[in-house]
């Protein structure tokens, strides 16, 4: 006999870097609100959001009355996924020697590919 799950995944999209600080802090918050949860997620940040992923950025984004973006992002890299986009990164001169230790580079065929799988949920801020 064999055991299905239900096992729902998380892809969290942000675009938003400290240009928005509102939306961005909300996608970091969900991603590790997901992993507290125990649903695997996956958090992919582009745009502005690449700068995330390179050490002492997430400190720059101060938000009143909201967990530090620093806190957040070290949640989700302890039990999660955390990727920055590959055309992000090549525009910024981001490479895989600047990002934190656990922070990959991936492009759009790996977003659509976790995106697609069954029982994922793919958000973007």
């Amino acid at each position: 006999m064999t055991e299905t799950t239900d096992r729902r995944s998380l892809v969290v999209k942000t675009t938003s870097g400290t240009d928005r600080p509102e939306a961005a802090n909300q996608a970091l918050t969900v991603a590790a609100s997901a992993v507290a949860a125990g649903v695997d997620v996956s958090l992919w940040l582009t745009g502005d959001a690449a700068w995330f992923g390179v050490p002492g950025r997430a400190d720059e984004l101060a938000l009143e009355h909201a967990a530090p973006a620093a806190e957040l992002l070290e949640a989700v890299l302890a039990a999660g996924t955390v990727t920055v986009c590959s055309q992000c990164a090549a525009r910024r001169e981001i490479g895989p020697e600047d990002v934190l230790d656990g922070v990959r580079i991936a492009g759009a065929p790996v977003f659509v590919e976790e995106s697609l799988r069954p029982g994922a949920q793919a958000l973007v801020y």
